[in-house]
């Protein structure tokens, strides 16, 4: 593909043209954090903690969905970006109830790593305290509502990865919920495979296998790995 080239935090930078921002920065060594994207999903751009400032943009933009262009100037560390992305957390641990010291992921749990990088020691909003329930209907899954985040990772690897399509999404802003088949009990759902491909992506303990006791649930996502080859492959045009 066509190189470009464009400046980020100051020093000249090349890359190859329909690369994303975030593509661009991380294979440059520089970190941008995210919580809904992953490599080998589609991008969504819906927890806003990859923004960054475009030099001419009225605003920050999500970096894992802005495509990078000629002669773009881009900043991705300011002050203001850090407190963007400090509000953002905690807005999201504030949303819903995310006790760690009690949670199957307690030190394996990428908001828990995003609170701690970005220095959160406390939580300036009021909490919801919403009483959530649990889903625990699949014979080997559990479904925490407390403790999602809504990245959606779950929706799209069922979707784009797995075929089933058993994931969705019912209400809107803080009544958002993840629902199987319609909203109905996961145990009752007769389009889930059990493949158990929701569980290792999932940034938290919202969802997770059951038999995991505080602090074991460690999630397996090299089969990721292979989805990226095979669509290397495949624009290289080998065979995928």
């Amino acid at each position: 593909m066509p190189a470009i080239t464009l400046t980020i935090n100051n020093d000249l930078i090349s890359a190859r043209q329909g690369q994303t921002l975030l593509e661009v920065a991380r294979e440059h060594g520089i970190e941008i954090p995210t919580l809904c994207h992953l490599d080998g999903l589609e991008a969504m751009g819906g927890c806003r903690l990859c923004l960054v400032e475009l030099q001419g943009a009225p605003r920050p933009v999500p970096s894992c969905v802005t495509k990078a262009a000629e002669g773009m100037v881009v900043t991705t560390h300011s002050d203001k970006l850090v407190e963007y992305r400090k509000m953002l957390v905690e807005l999201l641990l504030a949303e819903r109830t995310h006790t760690c010291s009690i949670c199957v992921q307690n030190n394996n749990c990428e908001l828990q790593t995003l609170a701690a990088k970005l220095g959160i020691d406390h939580v300036r909003f009021d909490y919801l305290h919403q009483q959530l329930p649990m889903d625990a209907s699949r014979e080997r899954f559990a479904l925490d509502h407390n403790r999602c985040v809504l990245c959606l990772r779950c929706v799209r690897v069922c979707d784009a990865v797995e075929g089933a399509h058993t994931w969705d999404v019912r209400g809107r802003g803080s009544t958002s919920r993840i629902v199987a088949d319609l909203d109905r009990p996961w145990g009752t759902s007769t389009s889930c495979t059990d493949c158990g491909k929701c569980v290792q992506l999932c940034p938290t303990g919202a969802l997770f296998k059951k038999g995991a006791t505080v602090g074991e649930m460690k999630k397996e996502r090299s089969f990721l790995n292979r989805i990226l080859e095979r669509r290397r492959l495949a624009a290289q045009g080998g065979t995928p």
